[in-house]
């Protein structure tokens, strides 16, 4: 039966509940007088529960569905105004023992190379990922006790917050790796990593047992109920994402909602981020393979209603996408983008020859190839603040801090304020010279967006201590 509040997964993610909504939201596709209370709830900014936001995934409406696309652009802009917060993987090691078939570091492929980084190969690989500007990581690695076991994870974290290279630094490293014990999770945290990343990949039980045949990840309840063993352990933010196309994306949507919903309803606090990745090419992977495809049009109502549903969240889009549905994507929901990606195993610090070899450990086909500079450039010429703000998780503004500061829009007094101090940074140190002539003009705007006139005179203070060579400012 379902309960939002027990610890066990059959019971938060409860298989008869997802098929109910989704019979009741097929039933209510052209329900109009439905779908607009739904829509005016949303306006309310204070999130919708899983069978509201199904509906909405399910409309038929031409002019609901319009509204409902226009909201979520609303919403967004309330939340986290024009700011995005830009990042970049780092792929330690690709060696799993896992059997996940649509995954190509699954321990059957025999013809992907396996690599494993070094310390000093990861400390270039971080100055490397300084020298493009990156001041935020995701860490990602496959499942081996004897070539990742925790205690890598745990030297690599140290090496990478060690790394100080010219005026680079990483101040906030994210960890994406598998499902652990509590200890474990405290010790991630005692580490300082930001947010504990973790895909569920599909909750349909039925399909999850047949995608993970072999290896720890093959139990459904213990990768399930990982979040909760973070949380237990002290990890405060956490980020949830399945793998869009490997089962129908309603089922996966809904049962996403409730997963965040039993993270508000067990903890206080939801999800500090969403990802939405979907199956791409890879050795071995192919997304025809899979019966859950989806249309780009599909693909951005699902962000769209996540948005509406979860407002206070942090939305990931990564560089699985291209950049046209990557723009779409920021504007209905998105906050955070990965820049200047490298999926492989040792991409960033090598030359030309080595990064093609490189380029066959990729755990799939990035799609959107732009360097950052590029990035960040794109994304002004859009009209969007490229943040590299750290500053909440490093002041202690995480967990339900964050999500209440989030809540009541009091978050922005801090956000813009210092992703304008970070993007200033970034245009000194490592920017194009058609990037900072672009940076220095939309800094120049946005300085009178600040709120509070107290807070102004503070960053044009500090943005004068910047370009005199003064570093890491943030309020």
């Amino acid at each position: 039966m379902y309960n939002p509040k027990s610890s066990k997964a059959a019971e938060f993610i409860d298989d008869t509940e997802i098929r109910a909504t989704l019979r009741y939201a097929e039933e209510n596709r052209v329900n109009a007088a439905l779908i607009d209370g739904i829509l005016r709830k949303a306006r309310e900014r204070k999130g919708l529960d899983h069978r509201e936001a199904s509906v909405l995934l399910a409309c038929a409406l031409p002019e609901q569905n319009v509204a409902l696309l226009g909201l979520a652009r609303e919403i967004k802009q309330a939340f986290y105004g024009n700011r995005i917060v830009l990042f970049a993987p780092l792929y330690l090691s690709n060696y799993c023992i896992n059997g996940c078939v649509y995954c190509p570091y699954q321990c059957h492929n025999k013809t992907i190379p396996r690599r494993k980084l070094s310390q000093p190969e990861i400390a270039r690989e971080v100055a490397a990922l300084q020298d493009m500007g990156h001041k935020r990581l995701a860490l990602e690695t496959g499942e081996h006790p004897l070539y990742n076991p925790l205690e890598y994870v745990l030297e690599s974290l140290e090496t990478i917050y060690s790394v100080k290279h010219r005026n680079g630094a990483i101040r906030r490293a994210n960890v994406n790796i598998a499902a652990t014990t509590v200890e474990a999770y405290r010790k991630l945290r005692d580490a300082g990593i930001g947010t504990y990343i973790l895909f569920q990949e599909t909750y349909h039980r039925e399909t999850y047992e047949q995608l993970h045949p072999t290896g720890p990840k093959s139990d459904y309840a213990w990768h399930t109920e990982a979040m909760d063993r973070a949380m237990q352990g002290g990890v405060e933010d956490v980020g949830l994402g399945v793998l869009f196309g490997l089962k129908r994306y309603k089922y996966e949507f809904t049962a996403l909602l409730m997963h965040a919903e039993h993270l508000e309803a067990a903890f206080g606090v939801g999800p500090h981020t969403v990802s939405v990745p979907r199956v791409k090419f890879a050795d071995g992977v192919n997304p025809g393979d899979f019966k859950g495809a989806l249309s780009d049009e599909a693909f951005a109502k699902v962000i769209a209603c996540i948005r509406l549903a979860v407002p206070y969240t942090g939305m990931i889009i990564s560089t699985r996408e291209g950049a046209e549905l990557r723009a779409r994507a920021l504007a209905l929901g998105v906050s955070q983008l990965s820049g200047g990606s490298r999926t492989s195993v040792g991409g960033y610090a090598v030359g030309e020859e080595a990064a093609a070899a490189a380029q066959d450990t990729e755990q799939f086909e990035v799609s959107d190839h732009r360097t950052l500079d590029e990035v960040v450039r794109w994304l002004m010429e859009l009209g969007y603040i490229p943040s590299f703000c750290t500053a909440c998780y490093r002041q202690g503004r995480t967990g339900d801090r964050f999500m209440q500061l989030v809540k009541t829009n009091q978050i922005q007094n801090c956000c813009h304020s210092n992703a304008l101090m970070t993007l200033e940074e970034f245009l000194l140190d490592y920017a194009s010279p058609a990037t900072r002539q672009l940076g220095e003009r939309l800094i120049e705007s946005e300085i009178g967006h600040i709120p509070l006139e107290k807070m102004r005179r503070l960053v044009q203070t500090h943005l004068v201590q910047i370009k005199a060579g003064e570093r890491d400012f943030r309020v």
